[in-house]
């Protein structure tokens, strides 16, 4: 079995060799532009097949072997990093230069742990040692290798990834395939020679892929992500940890003698605990953001994620969530670190006072919160206040009389940001100094004020929106008002007419017993529209509901024959499906404007039939009519009116009524004859069903 690993072993190395170094040559011979890339991808390619003859020649376990292999490591390492910086990121590299430079260092370490192994063959435990550290750095190189294949691809422009999808697959195919051997070498403590007898067919078949990737005609955009670089540099944080805790505790085995154990014990134990003690500390993580923005970016902020976070905690309130003004002050704090701030907006004055604070109970804000000068000073200039340089006497831009003194004697506010909407003071932001304190920078400042004016829009809208609401409150209050005043003006106008007949008719008993009738109706009505005037009345109006309409128009006429002389001719019994007291209301409207349109001795007439699957009623007078013009044009516009001293709101409010009933109103009107106004109502659907069951009968 061993002979056969070993053959399948030198003649799979020797045909990678033999295939890899072809194409080194072919790629050294083509006709192309030699750029540091080509000139890296046929280093790393001739370097690869220096190793595949190395194991072939020498096997997998000699020196020669593990030197080549670092050096193959390095080379695609070496390769990759140049595709990275022929893309359109290589104005801001700096943190991939870092995790480059970290897995650069562990190549070294390794070449350096491998030369060691020589010195320490006497010593079986000191040689142990030895290779335990190399191979636990070849694992941590794996694992960074891997990651830097899979940031290189999703970095790169949709468009153009196609191009190095191949030679991708390739390195991801080779150090997963090294991941998992020395993984199994770790974790059994054995040598898995199948394992190691494979790797030369595997890299067999990968150099016709790098082949078919050198005849595509690639052209490699890449742009550094800022949320790839910090995964990366925390894989590469956490392999650092990993690997220090290995060593020391190695070098504590080793140099410990009786108490080794005890000493490994105590150093893992304390590291543990400093890592949980300080990996959740907000101020470490504050201190680590502020260090890493400043040596490792160009930029301090990731615009986008910024600009995405910002707009969701205002914009997207949930069931818990707090506050709009809260949610603004926490928006602008969350981009500095900030962990407290005040909102101060202006009154109706114009003087800025206190509107809401997050997380700063403990600042007394006064009531008068700022000077005459303060809001003019912020509106003009715009500029953003540092109290530390203010009060080092350093900020030439800002006027000393703008600033009130309990915001220059309080050490905690750390700086003022105007929110300026078209030229007007929408607010001023106090945020409180952070964690780690530091000056603010032209990048800090910039991005300070493109928020400032965004959030002053937001709350410039949520300001309109409050006073539109107001204004709809009073509107809604002035229709209701109009409709009720209309109200009144009729029973006022009934009253007159009582008034006025009971002076002929006042010892009839008869008449003093409709008058009686008729007045405490018109009180009913009074105490209904007070209701509704009142903005606690939320009644709604009752569900439609079968109602016999002959009754319900008996009762309107005995109730306006003593205002008026009211006839029918016909009067259907037939059953409606509609709201009785809305039905009632509107023939109130039709009759008392019929009332005022006629003279005392025309008779106002009130009919009802059915007209198809519907009930007309009628209500006609002998009056002064309506032109077409004023048909078509005013007569259901509010506040339009042929009388003297009329409201013009009774036939809005009829159709509207109507209308919330699923019927209609119809008039025909012709001028110096009269007027005749038709409420359609639908039959009720009990007798639609039982009219047409008997058209079919018949």
């Amino acid at each position: 079995m061993g002979s056969l690993l070993d053959y399948i072993s030198v003649i799979g190395h020797g045909i990678a060799a033999a295939l890899f170094g072809a194409l080194a040559i072919w790629q050294f011979q083509r006709k192309v532009e030699r750029t540091d890339k080509h000139i890296w991808l046929i280093i790393a390619i001739a370097l690869t097949s220096f190793w595949a003859l190395s194991i072939a020649v020498e096997g997998y376990f000699s020196p020669i072997s593990r030197f080549s292999e670092t050096l193959r490591n390095f080379g695609w390492l070496a390769f990759m990093f140049t595709l990275l910086r022929a893309g359109e990121g290589r104005d801001e590299p700096k943190t991939v230069n870092v995790i480059y430079a970290a897995l650069s260092f562990v190549l070294i370490g390794q070449m350096l742990v491998d030369s060691l192994l020589p010195a320490f063959a006497g010593s079986p435990r000191l040689q142990g040692v030895t290779l335990y550290t190399s191979l636990v750095l070849r694992m941590i190189f794996s694992v960074g290798a891997l990651v830097l294949v899979h940031n290189l691809y999703s970095i790169s422009a949709p468009e153009t990834r196609w191009g190095i999808r191949l030679p991708m697959a390739s390195l991801a195919a080779i150090w997963t395939f090294d991941l998992n051997l020395y993984t199994i070498t770790y974790l059994t403590q054995q040598i898995p020679v199948e394992l190691h007898a494979m790797r030369g067919p595997m890299m067999a078949t990968i150099a016709p892929i790098l082949v078919l990737a050198s005849l595509r005609n690639t052209e490699w955009n890449l742009k550094l992500s800022r949320s790839v670089a910090f995964r990366s540099l925390s894989l590469v944080a956490i392999g650092s940890y990993l690997l220090m805790m290995v060593v020391i505790a190695t070098a504590l085995q080793i140099i410990g003698g009786d108490y080794a154990r005890l000493a490994q014990i105590s150093f893992l134990f304390g590291t543990s605990i400093g890592a949980l003690l300080l990996l959740p500390s907000g101020r470490f993580r504050a201190w680590l953001k502020v260090k890493l923005a400043k040596n490792f970016f160009q930029h301090r902020y990731d615009y986008r994620s910024e600009w995405i976070r910002f707009t969701d905690t205002i914009g997207r309130p949930g069931a818990d969530s707090a506050p709009f003004h809260e949610r603004v002050i926490k928006a602008i704090a969350d981009i500095t670190d900030s962990p407290a701030g005040l909102l101060l907006v202006p009154d109706e004055s114009g003087q800025l006072v206190l509107q809401s604070r997050w997380n700063w109970s403990s600042i007394e804000v006064p009531a008068r919160a700022c000077t005459a000068r303060t809001s003019a000073f912020f509106e003009h200039t715009s500029h953003i206040v540092e109290f530390d340089t203010l009060r080092a006497g350093q900020d030439e831009k800002c006027d000393a009389t703008a600033i009130p003194d309990w915001m220059n004697a309080d050490p905690h506010i750390w700086v003022a940001v105007p929110l300026v909407h078209f030229d007007r003071l929408a607010g001023l932001m106090l945020l409180a100094r952070p964690r780690i304190n530091r000056k603010l920078d032209w990048e800090d400042l910039d991005m300070l004020r493109v928020v400032g004016r965004q959030v002053a829009s937001y709350l410039a809208e949520y300001r309109s929106q409050e006073s539109l609401s107001e204004v709809q409150r009073f509107d809604e209050f002035n229709r209701r008002m109009a409709f009720i005043m209309h109200d009144i003006k009729n029973l006022v106008s009934q009253l007159s007419l009582l008034a006025g007949n009971a002076k002929r008719h006042a010892d009839n008993p008869e008449f003093q017993a409709d008058m009686i009738d008729t007045l405490h109706d018109s009180a009913q009505k009074m105490n209904g529209l007070l209701e509704r005037l009142s903005q606690h009345n939320k009644a709604n109006p009752e569900e439609p509901k079968p109602v016999k309409i002959a009754e319900l128009i008996r009762s309107i006429i005995e109730k306006k024959r003593l205002l008026h002389s009211l006839e029918s001719n016909e009067i259907e019994d037939l059953t409606v499906l509609a709201d009785p007291a809305r039905v009632e209301q509107i023939l109130g409207h039709l009759i008392q404007n019929a009332i005022d349109a006629s003279a005392k001795d025309q008779p106002i007439t009130i009919d009802a039939r059915r007209r198809d699957l519907s009930v007309a009623i009628d209500v006609s007078d002998q009056g002064t009519g309506m032109s077409n013009e004023f048909i078509r044009s005013q007569l259901f516009k509010p506040f339009s009116s042929t009388k003297q001293g009329g409201f013009g709101i009774g036939a809005y409010e009829a159709r509207a009524l109507a209308q919330a009933m699923n019927g209609r109103l119809e008039v025909e009107s012709t001028q110096g004859v009269g007027s005749r106004f038709t409420l359609i109502l639908p039959l009720a659907k009990h007798l639609s069903e039982e009219i047409s069951a008997d058209e079919r009968a018949a």
